[in-house]
């Protein structure tokens, strides 16, 4: 009588450990968002003398943003997927595309215009960017209709029946494409979702030939967005003539000639990231020492985040922390390929691959490796609207970390 409850007992224990989620991704993502909060009040000093804000302006939102995006992970974390990742996830992709659809249309008194396009929804109290939201309504979108209409389709099917397979997200992609990219301008957010759609099909069985096409198509698009906007134009521009002396000096004369610019000035962001990243060394300044944040790069809590850590805590301390988003990149994967429910799957996947693709983006523009965008870094950025769909994403992920361990003890 004592073996069999002892083992009722044991039963129970096992299906209490099923339903916990993957507290180290938590902790982890934590960690970071406490860096954003310490970095949101040393980085910020020259726009609050400029602006003449109270010293603890940015660090005390932060501090707020941060909290709530914690106990939004946690909550999250604590509810089963199947009540949650469904209802989040359209309601993110239909409710956040209607708000950009409308966002020109609005009032100048309820929106925030950037680069002369309206980005932001003003609410009493902050803002809010509703691309930072749509992002992961469109990576939910994206797997659950590769679930239902895409996955369960043969590998090798002739080329036409799988462009026409495929042709309703490219229609919906060039929609999210007029939205993002020419309503609200912002050409970075258009990369990153071209750049989850892409490596998204490649794991819902698709043939290489039809990923060389689609690639061609991509490209051209890619080319063609950039030279409808003069503003893109001279970014590349700008961008080419600090690397092409670098580039062209392996090239025959006729084609560095034909190709060089000359007299262009070199983007003055970038330039001082640069001297910022060198002056930092191994060790860094320290916290607070940090010159160039002193007016030589605006807004560097911001879209420069990075720099400006690198001039404070060195690359030693980078290094510290980039791994520690790797980390969580590497658990957010590993859940995706061992969760069994497909749309679950892809959902981690593609939220993985949207942290990472922002990341390697903003660095390698703050780096001058690409042309600079306007993309916050996952986590570490200045800002409520990036922080909270963050954690709005891993909380997600958390709750589909919970089916991951139901699965593993099963098997």
């Amino acid at each position: 009588m004592n073996f069999n409850q002892n083992k009722i007992k044991s039963k129970t224990n096992i299906t209490h450990d099923q339903k916990k989620p993957d507290y180290i991704l938590f902790i982890l993502a934590s960690l970071v968002i406490t860096v954003s909060i310490v970095f949101s009040y040393s980085l910020s000093v020259y726009t609050v003398l400029y602006y003449d804000y109270n010293q603890f302006h940015f660090f005390l939102r932060q501090l707020f943003v941060g909290i709530v995006s914690i106990l939004i992970m946690w909550s999250l974390s604590q509810v089963e997927p199947s009540k949650l990742i469904g209802r989040i996830g359209m309601s993110l992709f239909i409710c956040f595309f209607l708000i950009m659809a409308v966002m020109p249309f609005l009032p100048a008194s309820m929106v925030t215009a950037s680069g002369g396009a309206n980005r932001w929804i003003r609410l009493p109290g902050f803002s809010l960017s509703p691309v930072e939201f749509f992002k992961i309504g469109f990576i939910y979108f994206l797997s659950w209709s590769f679930h239902r209409r895409v996955m369960d389709q043969p590998s090798r099917m002739k080329w036409k029946e799988e462009m026409l397979l495929v042709l309703p997200y490219l229609g919906a992609f060039l929609m999210v494409v007029f939205v993002v990219a020419f309503m609200q301008k912002d050409f970075g957010q258009v990369v990153l979702m071209g750049g989850v759609l892409f490596i998204l099909l490649m794991f819902a069985n698709r043939s290489m030939k039809f990923f060389l096409s689609l690639g061609g198509v991509a490209l051209a698009g890619f080319v063609g967005l950039i030279a409808a906007a003069p503003h893109r134009i001279l970014r590349i521009q700008s961008w080419w003539s600090m690397v092409q002396d670098s580039i062209l000096s392996f090239m025959p004369d006729f084609v560095s000639d034909a190709l060089r610019i000359e007299n262009f000035p070199e983007p003055y962001q970038v330039s001082h990231s640069l001297n910022a990243i060198h002056n930092g060394g191994l060790t860094g300044t320290g916290i607070s020492e940090g010159s160039l944040k002193m007016g030589f790069l605006s807004e560097v809590h911001t879209d420069f985040v990075l720099a400006g850590i690198t001039e404070e805590i060195g690359l030693i301390g980078l290094t510290c922390i980039v791994g520690v988003i790797f980390i969580i990149i590497w658990r957010i994967f590993r859940i995706s390929r061992r969760v069994e429910n497909p749309i679950y799957h892809l959902f981690s996947l593609g939220i993985g691959l949207m942290i990472i693709i922002a990341f390697l983006i903003n660095s390698y523009g703050i780096s001058g490796i690409i042309p600079i965008k306007g993309i916050a870094v996952p986590f570490l950025s200045y800002g409520g609207s990036s922080l909270l769909s963050i954690a709005i994403s891993v909380g997600l992920v958390l709750s589909i970390s919970r089916e991951v361990k139901e699965k593993k003890i099963k098997a």
